[in-house]
């Protein structure tokens, strides 16, 4: 406690001098140059500090690491805001498109805009870290931890046992609701400082597109995928209704959130052998085989690196193989989410992923290191360019990676001997559509109710009626017993107290497969599209490194032109992915009542 109000004492009085300058004259095209620079040069050597930091606090954690770690983080939230707050002041010079764009970066670089007034500012960060430790603290009356539950929502049938789970970790979140009320309220603030309308407004800024124009593209490529998701929910809704009866699943209306296999009802994989295609085999187990030829964390690593140098990318540095954490430790305790990094924004990338030998974390490794080639691709950016083209981009760069593991790239490194037929392809598409498909509508509505509540759409006395609305809208899922006004079910999602956004993972889903499409095209590739593997073709690895190269230098539409052809973000690509499964749906859906 006591190192936190230091931080919260250093916080604010680092501030006080921004609320004294006042230009008086307008600031010039030359001082924001200078300005640009200024930014770019002090963030460019206070990441690199905070990455080393960060970096021994996730792989040594101990009360010094953390609170080490809590110092930086407050170093950079200062910096960050100061940054901003001055950033602002020349909203109204006319500039070079590209200086424009910088500005807006540096204004658009936090997600919890702070405003100059000391005691908002000390309250926001009292808020903020009230609401973090509920949650992380956060236990149901049984004393059992998220984790502890989320165990049970992969291994449990038992629909009292999950309600039970479902109910008791909702407990932790009542209380962050005024909190919640108060931290919107001052954070609206900070973001009219800034020059923007609300914090929602603010947070759509950040894709090159007014406001209202992001709200409408991102209803648009929802209303693309909106088919085949309700193909999916009808069949789920029925076999959900075979195992548990009319009285729990009803045959028709919105699915009870708790039988889903996940806390948030948010991916549906965990109920995969409630719903899978009954004659449905693809042919090998993936886990299996890399236990069969004795896959170690290494050799894991390896075989994902081969991958990127197969497409034509630098084989990673030496130091990677040095400084990365690839597996477990034994003596101590470490942050075992899969997470890469950048230390210098140069060549010192690394990963940090308790490895283990299976088909997810095979996956996982070939994912994670596309965060590292995208970030040695644009390290020749300057600063403010050296990130990525949107958020969505970000997460999108792996994941399209990963749809290329294929049985075709799995024999090509001899992990299996033969191709497996057809036979098979439903049952892997419904396995990644219970990810991939069930999670989009989860992943847009988790904003849409923020961006509610930021424009004052929707009141604290009405954050859950209108949280639980967007779900049964959009998820076609509902509470599986009675909420109330009282209740903060948003707040039992790590990204609401954290106030982190969400948009980024529904625009990955998206720029996933449109990408993967692309690069089959470039490929020459003219099989199915879920059959593709680029592995080993160098033009799509020398077009996908143009654009990764670019960075965050352009508005996002003239990066994925670069590489795709197009414009605009397309989901048609998930419906040509998924079409054989759509088609398999449509089928068993006959004669049943779907929708809700």
């Amino acid at each position: 406690m006591k190192i936190y109000l230091i931080l919260l004492f250093t916080l604010t009085l680092g501030l006080s001098h921004c609320n004294n300058i006042k230009a008086e004259e307008p600031p010039t095209k030359e001082q924001a140059r200078q300005f640009v620079d200024k930014v770019e040069a002090e963030s460019a050597e206070l990441k690199e500090q905070a990455s080393r930091v960060f970096w021994v606090q996730a792989n040594f954690i101990t009360d010094d690491t953390n609170a080490m770690a809590a110092e930086m983080g407050m170093k950079i939230t200062l910096k960050a805001i100061q940054q901003a707050i001055d950033a602002s002041a020349y909203n109204s010079v006319e500039l070079d498109p590209v200086l424009r764009r910088k500005f807006e970066q540096i204004k658009l670089a936090i997600n919890l805009p702070a405003p100059r007034d000391q005691a908002d500012l000390m309250e926001l960060a009292t808020i903020m870290g009230t609401m973090g430790t509920m949650f992380a603290t956060g236990e149901d009356p049984k004393g059992r931890d998220l984790g502890q539950l989320e165990q049970l929502f992969l291994s449990s049938r038992d629909p009292d046992e999950l309600l039970e789970a479902w109910q008791g970790w909702r407990t932790i979140s009542p209380a962050m609701k005024d909190d919640y009320a108060r931290m919107v309220e001052i954070a609206n603030k900070g973001a009219a400082e800034l020059g923007y309308s609300d914090m929602g407004a603010m947070w759509q800024s950040k894709y090159d597109m007014p406001a209202a124009q992001f709200r409408d593209e991102t209803d648009q490529l929802w209303f693309q995928v909106k088919p085949l998701y309700d193909a999916l929910h009808c069949h789920v809704r029925r076999r959900l209704n075979d195992k548990y009866g009319n009285e729990i699943v009803p045959k028709d209306g919105p699915i009870p959130a708790h039988l889903l296999g996940n806390m948030w009802a948010q991916s549906w994989g965990n109920i995969y052998d409630l719903v899978a295609p009954d004659d449905s085999n693809i042919g090998y187990n993936l886990t299996e085989r890399l236990v069969a030829k004795n896959y170690d964390p290494i050799k894991m690593m390896k075989t994902g690196e081969q991958f990127y140098t197969s497409l034509g990318f630098d084989p990673l540095p030496e130091t990677f193989w040095q400084r990365s954490l690839l597996s477990k430790p034994k003596d101590r305790d470490v942050q075992c989410h899969a997470t890469a990094w950048n230390i210098d924004g140069k060549d010192d990338v690394r990963i940090k992923m308790c490895t283990r030998i299976n088909a997810e974390d095979f996956s996982t490794v070939h994912h994670e290191l596309g965060h590292n080639m995208y970030e040695r691709a644009f390290q020749n950016q300057s600063y403010l360019h050296r990130s990525y083209a949107n958020d969505g981009f970000d997460e999108a760069i792996g994941d399209v990676i990963a749809l290329s593991i294929t049985p075709k790239y799995l024999k090509s490194i001899g992990l299996i001997d033969n191709i497996p037929g057809p036979e098979g392809d439903v049952g892997l598409l419904m396995r990644q559509a219970l990810d991939s498909v069930a999670f989009l509508p989860f992943g847009l509505l988790v904003d849409k109710w923020r961006w509610q509540v930021f424009s004052g759409e929707l009141s604290a006395e009405n954050y859950n009626k209108g949280w639980w609305q967007l779900r049964e809208n959009y998820q076609g899922i509902k509470a599986p017993v009675e909420r109330s006004a009282d209740d903060f079910d948003p707040g039992a999602k790590f990204h609401i107290p954290d106030n982190m956004p969400y948009m980024r993972y529904f625009l990955a889903r998206i720029l996933q497969f449109q990408f993967h499409k692309a690069a089959c095209e470039i490929a020459e590739d003219d099989g199915p599209l879920h059959r593709c593997t680029i592995y080993g073709n160098k033009e799509v690895g020398k077009r996908f490194n143009a654009m990764l190269e670019m960075g965050a230098s352009k508005p996002w539409p003239d990066t994925l032109e670069v590489f795709t052809g197009q414009r605009e973000m397309d989901a048609s690509a998930i419906l040509e992915y998924f079409a054989p499964l759509k088609q398999w749906l449509d089928k068993q859906n006959e004669n049943q009542s779907c929708g809700w």
